[in-house]
């Protein structure tokens, strides 16, 4: 499968900037039309309007999405606006492109139309093996410690950790697989350029420099009420399965668990006091939702693994083979020493790229599980 053309992609562009995150209407209407002819029947094309009704007995409520677009046509971005957002290392993938993670497919008509990324990281090999962990913003002491632990083990053993970017256990989740330098993503409810919370912004650019924030959303549309629901969607179909930390009854952090649950993903949640109001959601999902109760990473990787996997020790060996990498990255990983380790920069030299490339290349080539980081620098996992 390959990714759409560049006159699709501008298309589909613009159209993220005319529909809603997980329009669905949208994602109907692209099964019989190009993007191209939905974009200018949305921008006021007449001829491509009365071509694109013709899908109407196929698209429910497509009259009222033309026209709640048209309405929207003052959003589409300048030439100087898409210019400054890949100055600040913003770029798209979409569906089909090599960096494009497949396993959001499985959301069917709610899959996002494409995804903005800031990062160093290749998203697809940082997603093959991760968890997602969320949890409540107001959280406790107990639930951001877990969150962290949690988030750190996950990390030691390989595991890409994905999470919202919120307060509470978002950030402690992030912040455990940081500080024991691992990949995690980030998927924000906001642009990337608009960056909510905005208490997070040095977060986020940590994380950016380890791992990857993502967004469906504009670069500079703020957040709204349903689309922290909405990006949850995302957040769970990322990962191999959903751990729920710390939630009460009314946490929007149930949502992510009902879209694991719905895509038949691992449900997990940690139990905390019986008197906790902040564990009531998710002493629910363990009895009304056969959630697995779990209590570590040990736990979370059991039921996350594959049957007949080793699950005591760290993930060894490449998650992709290694022909399937492109010249580059290959070039990259030849550059990368058995024994020993190897600073970037040198990597950069031996590998003849930028020291830009090299980085992308090492964490696109950590998160596949080639190589990992050590006190000496990279070294390739050959011989582990």
């Amino acid at each position: 499968m390959t990714g759409p053309d560049e006159p699709q992609r501008r298309a589909l562009a613009a159209l993220s900037f005319l529909a809603d995150p997980g329009d669905r209407a949208l994602s109907a209407l692209l099964r019989h039309r190009t993007a191209s002819e939905v974009l200018a029947a949305a921008t006021g094309d007449e001829a491509a309007r009365r071509a694109v009704m013709a899908a109407r007995p196929q698209v429910p409520g497509l009259p009222r999405a033309l026209e709640r677009w048209h309405k929207r046509a003052g959003l589409l971005p300048t030439k100087a606006q898409l210019a400054g957002w890949e100055g600040e290392g913003l770029r798209l993938t979409f569906p089909g492109d090599p960096e494009w993670p497949t396993q959001l497919d499985d959301l069917g008509d709610a899959s996002p139309l494409l995804l903005w990324v800031r990062g160093r990281v290749d998203l697809r090999y940082a997603c093959l093996s991760s968890v997602s962990v969320v949890g409540s913003r107001a959280a406790s002491s107990y639930g951001e410690h877990v969150g962290r632990e949690l988030g750190a083990s996950l990390a030691e053993r390989g595991f890409t950790v994905v999470s919202g970017g919120a307060y509470g256990i978002d950030a402690a989740a992030h912040g455990g697989a940081l500080a024991a330098a691992g990949l995690t993503v980030a998927v924000l409810a906001s642009g990337l350029s608009y960056g909510y919370p905005l208490g997070h912004s040095r977060l986020f650019d940590t994380i950016a420099d380890q791992g990857a924030i993502v967004s469906e959303c504009p670069p500079n549309r703020g957040p709204t009420r349903p689309g922290f629901l909405i990006r949850n969607r995302i957040v769970a179909a990322l990962s191999r399965g959903t751990v729920v930390v710390e939630a009460a009854l009314r946490s929007g952090a149930l949502s992510t668990a009902k879209h694991a649950r719905e895509l038949r993903r691992p449900l997990m949640a940690v139990p905390g006091r019986v008197t906790s109001e902040e564990s009531a959601g998710c002493h629910e999902l363990i009895r009304e939702w056969a959630a697995m109760l779990v209590t570590g990473a040990t736990d979370v990787i059991e039921h996350v693994s594959p049957i007949g996997t080793e699950l005591t020790g760290p993930r060894v060996g490449p998650a992709v083979p290694r022909d399937q990498l492109d010249p580059v990255s290959a070039a990259v990983l030849e550059a990368v020493p058995v024994r020993g380790g190897r600073g970037p920069a040198s990597v950069a030299v031996l590998a003849g790229v930028d020291l830009d490339t090299a980085l992308r290349c090492l964490g696109l080539l950590a998160a596949a599980g080639f190589i990992k980081r050590t006190d000496q620098g990279w070294r390739s996992t050959r011989g582990t």
